[in-house]
């Protein structure tokens, strides 16, 4: 059987594919207050907006294409069962060939009625107003926005606590609930953290080993990490 990998995603991976990541240092998301694009209340007070920015976000999507950090995640489904949990909301990890990517924030290339979260329609051109379910309901982009639940948690945390190595990538670790996940493994299962820039995890049980690169970088090096733990 194999051992089971289970890896959290951030923004970090798919910026180096030309994502932008998704707040400036300026607090801004591409010339945007957060505020009025990923917040109901935006939504809400001008619905138009908030339509026309994610269509850009999709657009974006379809120029750019999976990195070195996401194709070799995916080759390590030879060796390992692999379960993806990311933080990003575009398709890179299953364009470059995941078998299982739990999206915690939405899917850009998806959307969803106003009314009810499970009307879930698959969508890759641009939403406009008026553009409606079955039962005539607004559709709006399947996106996690704050002040929202996330409703792929639960299953989040049951995949942490039965993984037998876990790897952070590209996050801060500052965005919650996603950022807590860590709390959730295994007392023994060791931990990789790659990111150029790691914070200090505190009060950390695990073995913790960081690999302070980009992505591209460091998945090649967690690969090897993992393979050599193999034949041990």
């Amino acid at each position: 059987m194999k051992k089971k990998l289970v890896v959290l995603t951030g923004a970090g991976i798919s910026a180096e594919s030309g994502i932008k990541t998704f707040r400036d240092s300026d607090g801004l998301w591409e010339g945007h207050n957060v505020q009025d694009v990923a917040t109901p209340e935006g939504f809400y007070k001008n619905p138009a907006l908030v339509l026309d920015f994610y269509n850009q976000r999709r657009r974006q999507l379809k120029e750019v294409e999976p990195n070195l950090g996401h194709r070799v995640l995916a080759d390590l489904e030879n060796d390992f069962e692999v379960h993806i949990i990311t933080q990003n909301v575009d398709d890179l990890h299953e364009r470059a060939g995941s078998s299982n990517v739990l999206h915690l924030h939405g899917e850009l290339l998806k959307v969803r009625s106003v009314q009810d979260y499970n009307t879930i329609i698959d969508w890759k051109e641009d939403l406009v107003l008026g553009d409606v379910d079955a039962q005539n309901r607004q559709l709006r982009p399947h996106i996690v926005w704050f002040g929202e639940e996330v409703p792929a948690l639960e299953e989040a945390v049951a995949l942490t606590t039965s993984a037998d190595f876990f790897a952070v990538i590209g996050t801060s670790l500052q965005v919650y609930p996603a950022a807590g996940l860590i709390d959730f493994t295994p007392a023994t299962c060791p931990l990789y953290y790659i990111d150029p820039n790691p914070i200090k995890i505190p009060n950390l049980r695990n073995p913790l080993e960081i690999i302070p690169v980009f992505a591209t970088e460091g998945v090649p090096l967690l690969r090897k990490k993992l393979l050599d733990r193999l034949v041990l």
